[in-house]
């Protein structure tokens, strides 16, 4: 499951968002949405294919992978990236280790079921009383709920006839209430950290970077960022002859980030479901959210301003997503401005510099976004956060270098 939240009121806290509100998704739907998107935008996809060995040299990555058929087939790539979850075998093949800690968590199981005799209008819940706690949450859209219980000890066998057993159990319901056990799965929660994200021209993503239990759904939001900042980057490496040095501000970006995660997603877990921890589970803060994250302190982020915005937004930070006026015409949100893989320059309420390619310029005379940035040159990376605010143009030309877009002018 990938919890994007479930219709509950919006913390006074949320960032600036066009969707205020979290969504609950289950996991089968969240991986459809991904696959359409990659194919639309020209993917592929190959299923069971299995990396056998990896070398690497100072020019480029070769592969071997076997294929569902049975047949194996050799890869020669610029870079690598090993998103293959968190038993990686890119990780593996690379010696990098996992650093983690035993903080205590009990084990749990997953699973997506068909129950009769519960309404679909809420969340049940069986608190944590022997023999331990259970939830069936109803999945929007779909008849299934999903099953989590905790687990006593490292070794349980999730299947149909266990699944069912559990729900007698833990719960007023008796075993043939559960109809179908449409997919359900047992994890031992771990919170670690890979010892680097990058070696060489191979990277880590996702899960093959760090690990951390489900609590509050973060898994799906981390992995997204992680792509987002590496893949703008690898396009700026690969497409316009960026220096590979850019790569590294990968993991300096992404690795406070993720720290971040293992700690609340640990807490969260261990907080669990009670009744009366409902306050906490309603308003769990910006941080839960994960669209707060920011690189301030990132070498790609640079504020030369003299005067900074009333509300504080700095370079580094997540561009708000907020209703603008540009010489163009009214925009009802920035993000349809920064739509694509290139960088974007926002001249608000001052003269817009010479036109750069690969670079696209709008001039913003007003709307609400002007009154959360301030008056200044914005560069808007690709991953929708702000690398630089300066008040003078030359300092764009100075940017736009160490990222590989020079200026006409330079």
């Amino acid at each position: 499951m990938t919890l994007f939240g479930c219709g509950r009121p919006v913390s006074p806290e949320a960032p600036v968002s066009r969707q205020p509100q979290q969504w609950l998704i289950p996991q089968w739907r969240t991986q459809e949405i991904l696959r359409d998107r990659l194919l639309e935008l020209g993917g592929t996809l190959e299923c069971g294919a299995r990396l056998m060995s990896l070398t690497q040299t100072d020019t480029h990555v070769t592969a071997e992978v076997a294929q569902s058929d049975g047949g194996r087939r050799v890869m020669t790539v610029p870079y690598l990236v090993g998103a293959d979850g968190s038993h990686s075998s890119v990780r593996e093949s690379l010696g990098i280790a996992m650093k983690g800690e035993d903080r205590g968590l009990r084990s749990a199981v997953v699973a997506d079921v068909r129950v009769r005799g519960l309404d679909r209008d809420h969340w049940h819940i069986w608190p944590d009383d022997p023999p331990g706690e259970l939830l069936l949450c109803p999945l929007p859209g779909t008849a299934d709920f999903q099953l989590n219980a905790k687990i006593t000890g490292d070794e349980f066998t999730a299947t149909a006839e266990t699944v069912r057993r559990l729900v007698a159990e833990r719960t007023h319901l008796p075993p043939d209430a559960v109809t179908e056990v449409v997919w359900s799965s047992f994890y031992r929660p771990r919170t670690a950290m890979a010892e680097r994200f990058r070696q060489g021209r191979v990277l880590l993503a996702g899960d093959a970077a760090h690990l951390h239990p489900p609590g509050g759904g973060q898994g799906l939001n981390i992995g997204v960022q992680d792509a987002y900042n590496l893949g703008w980057k690898l396009g700026q490496v690969i497409g316009r002859r960026a220096p590979d040095t850019l790569l590294d501000s990968y993991e300096a970006e992404r690795r406070p980030a993720a720290a971040g995660v293992l700690d609340l997603s640990t807490r969260l877990y261990r907080a669990g479901r009670k009744p009366e921890d409902g306050g906490q589970s309603r308003y769990r803060g910006r941080v839960c959210h994960l669209l707060s994250v920011h690189y301030r302190d990132s070498e790609l982020s640079t504020d030369t301003r003299a005067l900074r915005s009333p509300t504080g937004v700095r370079a580094g930070d997540r561009a708000p997503d907020l209703p603008c006026v540009t010489a163009e015409g009214p925009c009802r949100n920035l993000f349809d401005l920064l739509r694509g893989p290139d960088f974007t320059l926002l001249a608000v309420n001052c003269a817009p510099p010479h036109a750069t390619p690969g670079i696209r310029i709008h001039h913003v005379t007003g709307g609400p976004l002007t009154e959360e940035l301030g008056t200044g040159l914005f560069l808007i990376r690709p991953d929708h956060h702000i690398g630089l605010a300066a008040d003078s143009p030359e300092h764009v030309d100075r940017y736009l270098a160490r990222v590989g877009l020079r200026s006409s002018g330079t």
